[in-house]
């Protein structure tokens, strides 16, 4: 079984997407809290517009910029794989299996375990923003690709964000986003799409979670 570096617990090959050396891999993190088709749109463009081999969509077990803990990660994983059931798209639990909370320890983590792949991070535009709010961000946009999807009212604080403000010289035009797995990081994108404004603070609102009694 494969073993993080410096970690005695061994991981179980059931609980790691395969994806051999060479291919590319975006990864879409979140608490999916619940998933949504906004979710579900982004992450096909995402496969579209760059070109990927693979999308791995990370439900964590929880978020540390949020105070209230999310549904169970079983219920939040069974209704991510009904909304998406796409041959491309893995639905995984991964960071529960890595111990990984903090974005840059699972890249760092995924990057030890899978040698040779080469991953992209995914994010739509409220992430941006407030992407310098996040541990070790500039580790984050230095150690692989992003991709930043269009979010219905976030673009200009998106693009005027400290991360996007920092990362200026490494933008590349949305013309050449299939160029972006190849790319050395630090490199990203910014992808305009057409808007879904599902989110799913807003579909917590109208439902008291995935799980009953939530």
């Amino acid at each position: 079984m494969p073993r993080l570096p410096h970690d005695h617990r061994p991981l179980p090959r059931w609980a790691l997407p395969h994806a051999p050396p060479g291919r590319t891999v975006g990864l879409l993190g979140g608490s999916f809290d619940p998933p949504h088709a906004g979710h579900a749109h982004l992450a096909r463009e995402a496969l579209k517009r760059l070109g990927l081999d693979r999308l791995w969509l990370m439900v964590s077990p929880g978020n540390p910029l949020k105070p209230n803990p999310p549904a169970p990660l079983p219920a939040r994983l069974a209704a991510a794989r009904a909304l998406i059931p796409h041959p491309r798209i893995h639905i995984t639990d991964i960071e529960a299996h890595t111990g990984t909370r903090a974005t840059i320890d699972t890249l760092r983590a995924l990057q030890r375990l899978y040698p040779g792949v080469r991953f992209v991070w995914l994010m739509g535009a409220d992430n941006m923003a407030s992407l310098h709010r996040w541990d070790r961000w500039r580790q984050i946009m230095a150690r692989v690709p992003v991709a930043v999807f269009a979010r219905p009212g976030q673009r200009l604080a998106a693009l005027n964000a400290p991360a996007a403000r920092a990362f200026a010289p490494a933008r590349l035009p949305a013309r050449k986003a299939a160029c972006l797995p190849g790319r050395a990081p630090p490199g990203w994108v910014w992808l305009d799409m057409p808007m879904r404004a599902e989110s799913s603070t807003r579909l917590r609102g109208r439902n008291s979670g995935i799980a009953a009694g939530n």
